[in-house]
This record gives C-alpha cells, structure tokens and sequence, in this order.
C-alpha cells in the first residue's frame, strides 16, 4: 500500500522543495498497525537538491516505504549542494515533528550541529552519499566509497591518456568530504601520467562546471582531458568543449546520471564512476528502520562503484 511522504510547511517556507505522495486515512489507518499493532516508524529523509541522482534515490526509499508497513518516510531537499541553511531547516522540522530517525545527504559538516541536537532528542541519524568524518553522533553511513571510486577514475586515466597529457580537475565543493576523496583518489590512481593544469572548484553546478571548463580552455590550449568529481560540472564542461570546437578531449566524470550516460553514447563523454543512489536509497532508510528497532547496524556500508564506458554502457542503461 502506498504511505504517506507529508509537506513540509516549516520547510516550505525556507524555500525547501518537498517531495510527498498522499494516500487515504484508511491506507494510513492500515500503516500504523501494519506491524502487528507497535508503533509505526518515522523517518525524515533530506537529499540536497532536485538532480536525477538524488531523484534516484528518493524513488528507490519510497519504493521501500510503499512495501514495509512499520515504517512512515517524509521527505526534504534542498535548493543546491551548498545550501546548508535549507538542510538545517528540514533537520529542525523533523525534530518538531518528533521523527524517529533522520536520513541525509549532508551538504558539508556544518549541519552537524543540528544533527546533533536531533540525536540529542533521541532520533537515529543515518548519513546517506556523504559523510561527515569527524563527527560520533551518526549510527551509520550509507554510502559510495568515494576514495575507491576516484582511484578507478585515475587508473582508467592512465591507461587512457596520452603520454605527457594535461588533465584538468573540476572539484565539487571544497571541504566536502565524499567529494574531496574523489578527487585525492583520482590523483592516487592517476600517479604521475599526466600533469594537473587546473583543478578549480564547481560546486557540483553545471553552469560552474561550464564557465570553469571555459577558463581552462583559455589558459591550456593543449588540454587533453577533463575530470569532474561530480556528474552537472562535467555536462557543462561537455558544453564549454563542444563550443570551443575540441575534438578527441577525453571527459570523465562521477556519478553515471542520466545526462551522462547519454553523453557516453554520443561520444561526447568517454568514462564515469557510477554510483548506485537506488542501492542508497532503500539501504538507508531500511538502515534507520533496523536502528529505530534496536537492531545491531554496521557503522559503515559500502554501496558500491563501477566504471562505466561505451563497452558495458547498457548495464547502465
């Protein structure tokens, strides 16, 4: 049966995007006792902001709510991958709401506080994409390994590149955790085949990531390839190289959206590290579940990467 996923009035108003389905108070009646009469489980889930990533993942938790009748899922999301006030804002609503564990893909470490206020309260945190290393207050993370997935950029990298190559690196956002591990990663499986020309921050924004592409172009004529930490920066990088004219540049990025699939099928891309934000989705909310109801959970789990190429793009199809 389909569960409820309310609006967020107090979110709302902090120009927060809400994400719901509505059912009857029947269907609603069936939920709360569809555990055998115990309490149904509450759980606020925050993604960043409206990109077929983190649609992705909030597809895959209502999927999940729709089949586990003990549990209630309510979802937030942010306006971009900085917006660190709007996630605040949606972690406050949840506690409001007496939730009974939050799940979210933090924009950086400054919505740890609040996080902690919740666990404070009593309610299960699970960090789902990103983590936030230094901090205890979490149950757990449910995420991509983000160091291994730039290692398999880099060593794809420099099977890849030409002898005496120039790399540039778009960065996701600076002090970003998850995002900066791709980066070091990329580096770590890189070595020494190619020189870094450039390696600006983007903030995981397509228009950024086109503008950035665009200066570098400028500045490093002779570029051979571009590395992305996040799949918008590098579809604008893929712009700014169309328009510049580039033919044979060798683009990589992170994530294996929508948009960059269909960029590797059309040349225009050659490799992307992919994630699996269904796999985060359902993963972490069953994950808050298992917390809420005193189950022992893992600290950490790996929801896995992979290279993707025009050889096994139909896997991802």
């Amino acid at each position: 049966m389909k569960r409820t996923s309310h609006l967020l009035a107090a979110v709302a108003a902090t120009a927060l995007l809400a994400a719901g389905c509505s059912s009857d108070d029947s269907k609603g009646n069936d939920k709360a006792s569809g555990d055998g009469g115990g309490k149904t489980v509450k759980i606020g889930f925050i993604t960043k902001f409206p990109v077929d990533f983190y649609d992705i993942m909030v597809d895959a938790a209502k999927e999940w709510d729709s089949k586990e009748s003990g549990a209630e899922v309510m979802f937030a999301q942010g306006k971009s991958g900085t917006d660190d006030e709007g996630e605040i804002a949606a972690i406050q609503s949840f506690v409001t709401q007496q939730v009974d564990a939050i799940v979210i893909a933090p924009t950086s470490p400054n919505v740890q506080d609040d996080l902690q206020k919740a666990v404070d309260a009593g309610i299960k945190v699970i960090l789902v994409d990103n983590d936030i290393p230094d901090w205890d207050g979490k149950t757990s993370v449910v995420a991509t390994d983000n160091k291994a997935g730039g290692v398999l950029a880099g060593k794809w990298l420099a099977e890849n590149l030409p002898a005496g190559a120039q790399l540039a690196v778009l960065q996701g956002v600076l002090g970003n955790p998850s995002l900066d591990d791709r980066v070091s990663g990329m580096k770590e499986g890189l070595g020494d085949a190619a020189e870094i020309v450039a390696e600006p921050a983007a903030d995981c924004d397509e228009t950024k990531g086109l503008n950035a592409a665009q200066d570098i172009l400028t500045a490093n004529p002779d570029l051979d390839a571009i590395y992305a930490a996040c799949s918008p920066s590098l579809i604008g990088a893929i712009q700014a190289v169309d328009a510049a004219g580039k033919t044979g540049m060798i683009m990589v990025g992170f994530d294996a959206a929508p948009d960059e699939l269909k960029a590797i099928a059309a040349g225009t891309e050659s490799a992307t590290v992919a994630q699996f934000p269904d796999k985060m989705g359902s993963m972490s909310v069953q994950t808050a579940f298992d917390a809420v109801s005193g189950k022992d959970v893992e600290p950490s789990i790996d929801t896995g990467t992979e290279i993707v190429t025009k050889d096994n793009l139909g896997d991802f199809q």
